[in-house]
């Protein structure tokens, strides 16, 4: 066949074999990008989570600057449990300091705590992105799911915190006696509501963490239902341990939820198991 008789398109066909310099840097900026997971190198692997961490931290200092903006509209949704528990001879309820720095020191912390709250839903989608790129279609919308399930149950569960805070304070000042009179410092009150938040968001990602144990095959919902008596126990247990105000109101408000969501995993686990069967 002479050079003639080739065509345009046919010399296009003949060129891809070997490309030109431009199409080198072209495939080499976007490789990483349309690469399959399993082609990575360790340390393209550990590039991407570079970049999913610097996403996150960033979004977390810009939450941590409006935080500390919005300091004032926190701290009074935070000091709403001690004004309706506390009767106060003054017509406003108030914290008080005991040294010059403590209000600054209490203003960072609080808009810290504040601004990984925040900054919760994009943490939780840069870990499900770092993740969905080595699963396949179905599961990227399970790890979707997830993601926005973890976020949701641990913002439900520090709300559920600050709504039960109000009975776990009038039980700690009712046991100290009546010749006891309540007068708060930001360390001491911030440090216990802001912990008790932060333990009931954390415990109330149980569901999640039991649901993905199913979906791993890991444990069945046949298991999880002859647990069940033990895992009653031992849920109320730990419940009456990690509370760190240490009050049946609050112990009860994390024990009850998590008996609920301990039947809701068992019930879902039956679902995802169902449905694998009828796919296969």
């Amino acid at each position: 066949m002479s050079d003639a008789e080739i065509t345009k398109s046919d010399k296009d066909i003949l060129m891809e074999g070997i490309p030109d310099n431009s199409s080198r840097q072209m495939s080499s900026k976007f490789s990483s990008k349309f690469k399959h997971p399993d082609s990575m190198t360790i340390r393209e692997h550990l590039a991407e989570l570079r970049w999913r961490l610097i996403i996150s931290v960033v979004v977390y200092v810009i939450m941590a600057i409006l935080a500390y903006f919005l300091y004032p509209r926190i701290l009074s949704f935070l000091e709403t449990p001690y004004c309706r528990t506390i009767v106060h001879s003054v017509q406003r309820c108030g914290l008080y300091v005991q040294g010059p720095l403590d209000g600054f020191t209490i203003r960072l912390n609080t808009s810290a705590y504040a601004a990984f709250l925040l900054a919760l839903p994009v943490i939780c989608y840069q870990i499900w992105r770092f993740v969905t790129p080595g699963l396949k279609s179905n599961e990227r919308h399970v790890a979707v799911a997830f993601s926005v399930s973890a976020a949701v149950l641990f913002i439900f569960g520090a709300y559920v915190a600050w709504l039960t805070f109000p009975h776990a304070l009038g039980f700690l000042n009712s046991a100290s006696g009546p010749g006891i009179k309540d007068l708060y410092t930001p360390q001491k009150y911030l440090s216990l509501i802001l912990a008790l938040m932060a333990i009931f968001g954390v415990t109330f990602e149980f569901p999640v963490f039991l649901v993905a144990l199913e979906m791993a095959k890991v444990i069945s919902p046949e298991r999880l239902s002859a647990w069940r008596r033990p895992a009653i126990v031992l849920i109320v247990l730990v419940a009456a341990i990690v509370t760190p105000s240490s009050d049946p109101f609050s112990m009860f408000a994390m024990a009850i939820p998590l008996l609920v969501f301990y039947e809701v995993a068992i019930v879902i686990g039956k679902i995802i198991l169902r449905r694998k069967k009828i796919v296969a």
